[in-house]
């Protein structure tokens, strides 16, 4: 599928491993084929189901039906990544695999590595016997900076790169930069490695926090049935994560916590968690289309990493600023509606679970930006508002949440291509405008908004409520109780 439109951004010298072909791999498989040179007779896909088997027997690639374990994995992830020398490149893109061991072994392999979120092994996520703090996208990320703290350097394995956790840390930054500039501060664009100075330059903004804030209109032809989860990507996906507990960053100016929340004994101390699910938890966000909306506060791992990322501390090591920081998910209308049936079910997922394809789908966008808040502008929303109708004319299989998701595993690959000996990296340490000039193709328009909305606005008043009218963006106001 390569043409004279779409750049080549180099050579995958050995094997393609990629593991998963549902939804987002069906989505990438095109996009690969765009960007890349590669021997297709050395590409493997793995994955349980045959569903989209028919893609890969089309273009000759080689189809493995079967899911990886635990067990398994070394044994059959080894061969098929040295098969026939050159550098190979292993795409995870599944659920209930055990991303850290995966990115272990395939780096051991001298193998590229890119996933979009730190995946546990099966069980994890419903393992009723372990406390909440054990199935935090908190603890997870810290299993991963184990990793990265005791094997430095080496091949690169770029982790949580999808649209977010992913795409949206490069938003982070370029929202950054913009709002500096409208603010006329004096400043430097900091290296991407530089740490401390991104997160100085975030302070002199005057960012309280940033909601990853996301609104998806895709409307399908048909009403969605009884019984029946529906989504625009992975439902196992999202039922997963939509489980585990409410997660934010917590920022320094907070002064106020809720009474389920919970902090965490070790680690980076960057985050809380409620003892409640997180697609049952409701916070107040804003998108450019619709303005004020209702979110589900889901934990992300971009949620914890970014302010991490964006920490100052002082010279002993004390924490002197930090932005607030979660996501703010308004999902389609049948995925909202198949969440209600869920919970009303006790929490027991539907029996039938479906990803809605493009050719389901009649319109609508997914709206999916940063909102950083609380600095002298208000707040300013920057991203990508692709719709439906575009996505279907820049890629086949895709529909517009899937294409965001897509082209950001495209820029991780061209990155970890471009830089292949970086170790184990988060996506906030990526270049981000390298990785959106990869991306933006993809992306719709790709805008910043500035809003004078805040959590206080749009309260009916008839009730009396536990708010805090002085200081608008305290998550006090935001969390809906």
């Amino acid at each position: 599928m390569a043409n004279e439109k779409w750049p080549v951004y180099g050579e995958i010298t050995g094997p393609i491993v990629m593991i998963g072909f549902g939804s987002i791999g069906r989505g990438s498989l095109p996009l690969l084929e765009r960007h890349f040179k590669f021997d297709k007779s050395r590409m493997v896909i793995i994955d349980p189901s045959e569903k989209n088997r028919k893609l890969a027997d089309e273009r000759g690639i080689t189809f493995i039906k079967s899911a990886i374990t635990k067990d398994n994995y070394k044994e059959a992830l080894t061969p098929l990544l040295t098969n026939g020398g050159g550098q190979g490149f292993c795409v995870n893109l599944s659920v209930d695999t055990g991303s850290v061991d995966i990115m272990r072994l395939t780096r051991k392999l001298g193998a590229l590595y890119v996933d979009t979120v730190i995946e546990p092994w099966l069980g994890f996520y419903f393992d009723t016997e372990a406390n909440n703090a054990s199935r935090t996208n908190y603890a997870l990320r810290e299993s991963l900076l184990a990793e990265k703290r005791k094997h430095p350097g080496g091949p690169t394995a770029v982790s949580t790169c999808g649209a977010n956790p992913g795409m949206v840390s490069w938003f982070v930054k370029q929202a950054l930069v913009n709002l500096a500039r409208e603010l006329g501060l004096d400043f430097k664009t900091p290296a991407q490695h530089d740490r401390d100075g991104w997160a100085k330059l975030m302070k002199k903004a005057g960012v309280e926090g940033i909601h990853i804030a996301e609104r998806d209109t895709q409307r399908t032809k048909k009403p969605k049935p009884l019984n029946v989860f529906w989504n625009t990507w992975s439902v196992e996906g999202f039922v997963s994560e939509g489980l585990q507990p409410a997660e934010l960053g917590w920022g320094t100016h907070e002064k106020w916590m809720p009474k389920n929340a919970k902090k965490h004994k070790k680690g980076s101390g960057a985050a809380i968690y409620l003892e409640q699910p997180g697609a049952n938890t409701r916070v107040r966000t804003w998108v450019p289309t619709l303005g004020a909306q209702y979110g589900f506060l889901v934990t992300h791992n971009e949620a914890i990493s970014i302010s991490d990322f964006f920490t100052v501390r002082d010279k002993h090591g004390e924490v002197t600023y930090r932005p607030t920081c979660h996501y703010a998910y308004h999902p389609c209308n049948d995925a909202v509606l198949s969440l209600h049936e869920m919970f009303g079910a006790a929490g027991k997922a539907q029996p039938e679970q479906h990803v809605l394809g493009e050719d389901e789908l009649v319109d609508g966008s997914d709206e999916l930006g940063v909102l950083l808040y609380g600095h002298k502008k208000n707040a300013y929303w920057y991203g990508s508002q692709l719709t439906l109708e575009e996505a279907r004319k820049l890629a086949p299989y895709q529909n517009a949440t899937g294409l965001q998701v897509s082209s950001a595993v495209l820029a991780g690959m061209v990155w970890a291509l471009e830089n292949p000996e970086a170790g184990i990296v988060e996506t906030d340490e990526m270049d981000f405008d390298r990785c959106l000039e990869v991306q933006k193709a993809y992306l719709g328009p790709v805008k910043g908004y500035y809003t004078d909305w805040t959590p206080l606005d749009g309260r009916p008043g008839l009730f009396k409520e536990d708010i805090d009218e002085k200081d608008p963006w305290q998550f006090r106001n935001i969390l809906v109780r």
